[in-house]
């Protein structure tokens, strides 16, 4: 039997709080784990407490080691200097006034031998507040690469393979505040996404102090530079072209903005309809009056109309040299509609959009296929709003409502939802096929929507989980946006027998298909509610 993983919990300190230091070191002492060490890095500290707290410690438990830096080098350096203590497998950062859970670092060790390929780990975790409260529970994705240049999904609990540390250099100078998100892309650059581990339990607990991240991004805005810096160059060692911006001053929120291609790719929005006027027109007149992509056609597909003053607009529209007009006055059946649309359109990608929908961004396309275009990538989607400025579209969890469901839905405009996930470009199982964007390569490689069994509802589902399980990483951006009807053609499933019934037929589908899967969406938490999104549930569903 392999000897279990010695883990070396690393802590800089510069004039901590004497409380808040012994909290500390007392966190990784009450570990239920026992092989440890803790290395700490007194950072040429001004109080005179440092020394002696620290020395009292290392004289009374050997797994305690410390040095002491004779001029203060900030967190970069001081880092630095715990981890030349460090003789460990693995290697965990803590911050100075912060404290572990007890079972902290024994799940990391189980997790670290249930993942041998893995070199990093991160967990979920709380915050501390001014009277020592646990509070605001961070219930975290599994990695979620997208999301993670957004903020720092890594953060709170960090565990890293210390031979991987030493292989990057460690720290980096000039980083400071955001020195750990930088070690994180480092790592990436050369272990790979794949090496990254998720441990969906609270391990760890973050003080809030009047002057700390913890209570607020607005108090080190340094920060949010030094991170904006990092995604930045991480990205160009990486021949990835793209803008990297503080999303709003003040919230350490970061937008990557990808370049297009030099030569953009032409793209097929496809509208399946059957009459609806008015509505068909708005859509159409939004596309062509506010996109401001310029390689896009239009593919109607008329689903046999029958109102004259409809068909006259669909052939007097078609004459436009970017619109298509397909006929198919067979029974509504949306996968079939669209797969038949896509052998037909010339388009390297497409885009699959409900008649319903109204554009808001003008660059909604230019965003979406900026992902699309991206190695890895499979199936982009937008972020939809109803009339009243209310969130319909915030991407789709699955599990809820028992096969998926939409996420912050009514969430009010300029809200931001659990952690700002609603106002953040992240992965996601599965995305609405109402405004659905992939490479047309990868749609027919696929087989394209289920027109046999899913006909109606959840085929998008379907879809994104085949193109998820090819290998891709489906993707939710919120700088896409438009205006979602939802609808109001076809009527909602549960108004008549027939259309309960098909659904419910269809729901089955999915539930044998796809079985546990719908249980445990990699892009949610297994401590969140299936029956109120991002509530803690109860009882878990570990």
């Amino acid at each position: 039997m392999d000897a279990p993983p010695l883990i070396s919990v690393v802590m800089p300190t510069w004039n901590t709080e004497p409380n808040l230091l012994r909290e500390a070191i007392e966190s990784v002492q009450k570990q239920l784990y026992p092989h440890w060490e803790l290395c700490i890095a007194g950072d040429a500290s001004a109080a005179p407490h440092a020394r002696k707290i620290l020395d009292e410690y290392a004289s009374a438990d050997k797994r305690v080691k410390v040095c002491y830096r004779t001029s203060n080098g900030h967190i970069s350096e001081a880092s630095n200097s715990t981890l030349a203590l460090a003789t460990g497998d693995f290697v965990a950062l803590l911050d100075h006034d912060d404290t572990l859970s007890p079972g902290a670092l024994y799940e990391v060790a189980v997790a670290i031998k249930n993942n041998p390929a893995a070199s990093l780990f991160y967990s979920d975790e709380d915050k501390l507040n001014f009277e020592g409260g646990r509070c605001e529970p961070h219930f975290k994705p599994d990695w979620n690469p997208d999301l993670f240049l957004s903020y720092n999904l890594f953060s709170h609990l960090g565990v890293y393979k210390r031979d991987l540390l030493t292989k990057i250099g460690g720290f980096r100078v000039g980083l400071e505040e955001s020195q750990d998100y930088d070690l994180v892309l480092r790592c990436l650059e050369v272990v790979g996404d794949n090496a990254v581990c998720h441990i969906p339990k609270v391990l760890y607990h973050w003080r809030k102090t009047p002057e700390s991240a913890a209570t607020g991004a607005d108090k080190k805005p340094y920060a949010a530079q030094a991170a904006v810096r990092a995604i930045a160059e991480s990205l160009g060692r990486r021949n990835i072209r793209a803008e990297v911006t503080e999303l709003m001053p003040g919230t350490g929120l970061i937008r990557v903005k990808y370049a297009l291609p030099d030569i953009v790719p032409k793209v097929s929005i496809i509208i399946p309809t059957r009459d609806a006027l008015n509505m068909t027109r708005r859509c159409i007149d939004s596309i062509l009056s506010k996109t401001d992509y310029a390689n896009y056609e239009i593919v109607l597909v008329d689903n046999g109309s029958r109102d004259k003053k409809a068909l006259k607009y669909f052939e007097e529209i078609a004459l436009k040299p970017n619109i298509t007009l397909l006929r198919d006055d067979g029974p509504f059946n949306y996968s079939k509609l669209n797969n038949t649309a896509v052998e037909a359109c010339g388009g390297e990608i497409v885009c699959l959009l409900n008649n319903d929908t109204e554009v808001i961004t003008p660059d909604w396309l230019g965003e979406m296929v900026s992902h699309a275009v991206r190695p890895g990538i499979g199936v982009v989607g937008a972020r939809l709003w109803y009339s009243n400025n209310t969130l319909q579209h915030g991407g789709v969890v699955l599990g809820i409502d028992k096969v998926a469901g939409h996420i912050h839905l009514s969430l009010r405009r300029g809200k931001a939802g659990y952690f700002r996930r609603a106002c953040l470009i992240q992965n996601l199982s599965a995305v609405t096929g109402a405004c659905l964007m992939v490479q047309k390569s990868i749609y027919r490689r696929l087989g394209g929507l289920n027109e046999k069994n899913l006909a109606i509802t959840y085929n998008d589902i379907d879809f994104c989980l085949r193109v998820r399980d090819a290998g891709y990483r489906n993707l939710w951006t919120p700088f896409a946006e438009l205006y979602h009807y939802e609808s109001a053609t076809r009527g909602r499933d549960a108004l008549t027998p027939k259309k309960a019934k098909r659904a419910e037929m269809e729901a089955d589908y999915m539930l044998e298909t796809y079985g546990n899967v719908l249980k445990f969406d990699p892009a949610y938490n297994p401590n969140l509610s299936l029956s109120a999104p991002f509530r803690l549930a109860f009882p878990p569903r570990f």
